[in-house]
């Protein structure tokens, strides 16, 4: 579910032609706010998905996440039945929940008073509604969490998920994560701290520029990614379709600042570093590294150099490709539809492209796939997703 298009073929289509999903903010009215782009979700219909009724009681958030999960289980060619639901577990990542359904009531709360509020404000609101909703929806019965941890959410639920797994926990998990920021108090908060490119509202689609010396801050985006994370035992045995393995996780804490990264990217070396040797993966075995470059000036450079000091003189061979470039950052559901970009890429030998490369950075020199998508082999790759706070997942997915 991403600004790019509703699908995983649509996604990867616009993804993979360099498409930017960046426009003018249509979702409130923009009037007095520095920052007025957006990578907004077009042509969502919830009803699609679930009953008016499910619909009104769900923040955007969650609505994004229960229809990527009905779609990410009809491509698995999984149901949940009586037979398996205490086998199938969720865990969906969302970093800041129902922002939207907590603005309107407090909204409600200031101007008509405490007995108009919402009875239904705190489970809308609540982080971890996305993954009681699948869980409810499908009949979900086996492990049930939630991951908070800002732009790294999604990729910590998927790590966390394949740690289910691998101690037998459960056979099948629905994972990955959720977010519908675009919202006035969220706008207004990231802009005023400087973290946004505000120079850009008269050219969006070329405001999220990830390496380029122009960049001046990130471009935020909504959606949600959900993948089928299964042993290879259970997935076998009821012939599904593999598009590849999640064979590493790696976590670490900066304990650094509360939104910057520290300049050598060591947070983030390290937890590169012990995804590979979770994965039993030598770094001259990577080919691809989807990264989390956000397009901000302090960011995108520690990335940079966190990639050299744990690949060496391999880092130039890296394709190094920053999808944020065209969805923009999805904060708590970046790492789901970005590992679902690195599954394609291994799945189809194709990395997408970073658009709006133009001017190289000194301190980010690195092999972007700048604007056309590279058809190359990858049989290993690597995802980062960082957040605000010092937390830093890294995934490593290879072919079967």
């Amino acid at each position: 579910m991403t600004p790019l298009g509703i699908g995983k073929d649509a996604y990867w289509q616009n993804l993979t032609a360099g498409v930017c999903g960046v426009g003018p903010i249509t979702l409130f009215d923009t009037e007095g706010f520095d920052v007025k782009i957006a990578a907004e979700v077009k042509g969502f219909d919830p009803t699609a998905y679930v009953t008016s009724k499910e619909a009104r009681r769900m923040d955007r958030f969650v609505q994004f996440a229960v229809a990527a999960s009905l779609m990410a289980l009809e491509d698995a060619g999984l149901s949940v039945t009586e037979q398996n639901a205490e086998r199938v577990g969720v865990v969906i990542g969302s970093g800041i929940g129902g922002l939207q359904t907590l603005e309107d009531q407090v909204r409600i709360l200031v101007e008509k008073g405490p007995s108009r509020v919402s009875p239904f404000l705190v489970p809308m609101m609540i982080g971890n509604m996305a993954s009681g909703h699948v869980s409810i929806l499908t009949g979900a019965k086996g492990p049930n969490s939630c991951t908070t941890t800002a732009c790294a959410s999604s990729a910590h639920a998927l790590g966390d998920s394949l740690e289910i797994l691998r101690r037998g926990a459960a056979d099948v998990m629905i994972t990955g994560g959720a977010e519908a920021g675009v919202v006035p108090v969220s706008i207004a908060g990231f802009s005023n701290m400087k973290a946004m490119a505000s120079n850009f509202n008269d050219n969006p689609t070329a405001a999220s520029r990830p390496f380029d010396a122009n960049r001046s801050g990130f471009v935020i985006g909504e959606g949600a990614g959900i993948m089928i994370l299964e042993t290879l035992e259970h997935a076998e045995a009821r012939g599904a379709h593999i598009y590849a393995e999640l064979v590493g996780y790696g976590m670490t804490g900066d304990a650094y600042h509360m939104s910057s990264p520290p300049p050598d990217g060591n947070g983030v070396a390290r937890a590169v570093s012990y995804a590979l040797k979770n994965a039993g993966i030598e770094p001259e075995q990577v080919q691809h590294v989807n990264a989390h470059a956000t397009s901000t000036p302090l960011g995108d450079k520690a990335e940079v150099a966190a990639l050299r000091s744990v690949f060496g003189d391999h880092f130039d061979s890296l394709a190094v490709c920053a999808t944020k470039s065209m969805t923009g950052h999805l904060l708590g559901g970046a790492g789901g539809i970005e590992a679902a970009a690195t599954v394609l890429s291994i799945a189809e030998s194709l990395v997408p492209p970073t658009i709006n490369y133009e001017t190289p950075d000194p301190d980010c020199i690195v092999d972007c796939v700048p604007g056309v998508a590279r058809k190359m082999n990858v049989d290993v790759a690597v995802c980062n997703n960082f957040g605000f706070g010092g937390h830093n997942a890294v995934l490593v997915f290879k072919k079967v």
